[in-house]
């Protein structure tokens, strides 16, 4: 049976050539099991048949039994035409317009028979009139496989220009059931549907495209959603215990002096309960044979530092090198800067290279990483290039790992013979659902809890028309001794506007703040690297009280004094990067204040926005309300969102049924590690079907 779901799509009666390349190149159809796969998207309710007496003037579509009595073509205004029938029932009479494909309506309209016309009603003078509905003779109607609920299917301006309606798909999706007579192979193990009381596969199939009730629909939607996501989870969950068996790790079996000295003498602060935790958790992969893919999430100012750090001395003590990489200059600086301070304390040789590295340092480092002098290098791109060899890397820490490729982390994962331990850092908090689709196959650790002695950010968002107000609140800041953010938007395709926005605000701000009472500093992307260092140097030296920036300044910029961050036009913000540059102030143990500057005109999701800014300071709940606004490929960039191609399934809503499919992978494949038993035979075969056009890839998260 399986074989005829193979057919190419224009074999299928009514389609033919023309309309089957259109399939293909619109939807992405080739064969009949992909068309089978075209869910609808919606529904309409066709239960009801209205009388015209009974029509009210909504945006509901409504289906009505009646006959048409007269035709004719209405000219109006300049040259334009429309044709009109007169249709009735036994309550009355309206009419129903068509302004485009009149000649062939016309031929096909016939009068005095029994049809069903189906669409929205709109009232004019009182009377009731429908345009461009679908019509159906009575007979034809009753007899179609045509269910109560009709499906409507996505489709695309040149499908429908070109005639393919939705009728259309219907009628090919009933054609499909005809040839293939529904003979659908099972896709789930017997002891799963008992457990889970899921239909069939062949009746959900059927009741998706044509259900006979909304509870029917349900049972469908339901085995569907379960279905697709527990096959991801299934490929996931195996991806990393393959990568465990097969990927071997080097051991360190050793905690050794560098890590004890540190954690009994120079550590900054405590460390939080959370902290100990994943570094407990690191430890213990980094201590087994196979390689260590783990993803670190922690808020913005939680120590996921700190941690790194701690990991890169187990990998010094066991006479292995270690590389940060970090996605741009700024940040790297940042880490280096910060890392430098622990490692000083240590002796130990840390270097950094990025794109501006002059070349004779560049000479040095090449050359201390291949004899393994050098300990810890901290970089960006740069470390990709070929000519940087390592004698033994042997952990590579990766922060905001979203922003690299899969291409370019492979390329570090290259390095060595036995493949380095990967930590990724992210300070972007990753939703639970997509946390399960996107890394599931990462082992993931959080940091949830803030160093002890930070007091929360106090958030407030106020209109333009409250500057004076705001204005003031930062002069009395300033007099306690406090420093200033300033932060306008960016966004690339109009770099021109943004720097006008910038300058603009800088002068006058200027003027609000002038010299000599005031000092200002200035940072943006088109600055050359030495001066945005140079500006950056001022204002965490205190000799600036205000630093007018674009978001360059979103990651890893850390000046403790800084207690006020302003965002102006916040309503151009996303909510994750609103979040990421609240938390450049907040670092000291002063109170800190994040000010959302927006106008009075906003969309919804804007306000949205500013409302979730204001509740909370929760990164994971921050997370979740942006995933419900912007969609899973959105928030992970193009990088990631392929992964999530799904059919029917949406991890958004049905986090439930994620959770659930989750749950039921784990729980077959700790009984059963390679799918061996009979009763898994099914999992075992829709898996390899699944993976075949996989690679090497899907070893490097």
């Amino acid at each position: 049976m399986t074989n005829i779901l193979l057919t190419p799509i224009e074999y299928l009666k009514g389609v033919g050539p023309s309309r089957g390349e259109l399939f293909r190149k619109e939807l992405g159809i080739h064969k009949y099991a992909d068309l089978i796969n075209l869910y609808p998207n919606r529904y309409i309710d066709r239960t009801r048949y209205y009388k015209i007496n009974e029509l009210q003037n909504t945006t509901a579509e409504v289906q009505i039994i009646g006959k048409i009595v007269h035709i004719k073509t209405v000219e109006f205004g300049k040259n334009k035409k429309r044709l009109v029938a007169t249709f009735i029932d036994d309550t009355g009479q309206m009419e129903l317009v068509w302004f485009q494909g009149q000649k062939w309506i016309k031929e096909s309209l016939k009068v005095n028979e029994v049809v069903v016309i189906f669409g929205k009603c709109t009232s004019f003078n009182g009377a009731f009139n429908m345009a461009h509905p679908e019509i159906e003779q009575f007979a034809e109607h009753q007899q179609s496989l045509r269910s109560a609920m009709q499906p409507v299917y996505p489709s695309t301006e040149k499908m429908t220009n070109r005639g393919i309606t939705n009728r259309t798909v219907n009628k090919l999706m009933q054609q499909l059931f005809i040839e293939t007579q529904a003979l659908f192979t099972e896709t789930l193990p017997d002891y799963l549907i008992d457990e889970l009381k899921l239909i069939s596969k062949k009746e959900a199939l059927f009741n998706i495209h044509f259900p006979k009730s909304t509870d029917a629909l349900a049972k469908a939607e339901f085995r569907l959603k379960f279905e697709e996501l527990f096959y991801i989870q299934i490929q996931l969950i195996l991806k990393n215990l393959i990568q465990k068996h097969k990927i071997k790790g080097h051991p360190f079996t050793k905690v050794g002096e560098l890590f004890n000295e540190f954690y009994q003498n120079h550590l900054p602060f405590n460390l939080t309960g959370a902290q100990k935790r994943v570094i407990k958790e690191i430890r213990t992969d980094m201590g087994s044979n196979a390689q260590m893919n783990r993803l670190l999430q922690g808020d913005v100012g939680s120590g996921k530092t700190i941690v790194a750090f701690m990991s890169i001395l187990l990998a010094l003590d066991n006479g292995f090198q270690t590389c940060l990489m970090a996605p741009t200059e700024i940040l790297a600086n940042q880490h280096y800067i910060g890392l430098s301070e622990l490692a000083e304390k240590l002796n130990l040789n840390i270097k950094i290279l990025t794109g501006s590295t002059k070349i004779a340092a560049r000479r040095v480092i090449h050359e201390e990483l291949e004899n393994g002098s050098l300990q810890i290098i901290i970089g960006t791109h740069a470390l990709l290039e070929d000519k940087v060899k390592f004698k033994n890397l042997g952990l590579a820490v990766i922060d905001e790992q979203h922003r690299f490729g899969v291409e370019q982390r492979s390329k570090l994962w290259r390095k060595n013979v036995i493949p380095p331990h990967i930590l990724v850092m992210t300070a972007t908090p990753i939703p639970r659902t997509l946390a399960m689709s996107l890394y599931g196959d990462l082992d993931i650790s959080v940091i949830d809890e803030l160093p002890p002695g930070r007091k929360p950010i106090q958030t407030v968002h106020r209109y333009d028309s409250n500057r004076l107000k705001v204005w003031k609140f930062l002069r009395d800041e300033i007099a306690k001794g406090r420093q200033i953010y300033i932060v306008y938007p960016l966004i690339q395709e109009s770099e021109n506007m943004d720097y006008k926005d910038l300058m603009d605000g800088y002068e006058s701000i200027s003027r609000d703040f002038p010299l000599p009472t005031y000092s200002i500093s200035i940072l943006h992307g088109k600055m050359k690297p030495a001066d945005k260092d140079a500006e950056m140097k001022r204002f965490s030296e205190g000799k600036t009280n205000i630093m007018v920036a674009t978001t360059v300044i979103e990651v890893g910029v850390n000046v403790p004094n800084a207690s006020v961050m302003i965002i102006e036009s916040a309503e151009r913000f996303g909510l994750s990067q609103l979040h990421q540059l609240r938390g450049r102030v907040g670092r000291g143990a002063e109170q800190s204040y994040c000010i959302l500057m927006t106008s009075h005109k906003m969309s919804t999701d804007s306000k949205i926005r500013m409302e979730t800014m204001v509740a909370t300071n929760d990164g994971f709940e921050i997370a979740e309300v942006d995933l419900k606004l912007r969609g899973p490929g959105d928030l992970m960039g193009k990088q990631q969102s392929g992964v999530l191609n799904l059919q029917i399934a949406d991890i958004v809503r049905d986090k439930d049924i994620l959770g659930l499919a989750r749950n039921h992978a784990q729980r077959v494949l700790a009984n059963d590690k390679s799918l061996a038993k009979p009763e898994n035979e099914i999992i075992k075969s829709i898996y390899i079907q699944l993976t075949k056009k996989k690679n090497i890839w899907n070893y490097i998260s």
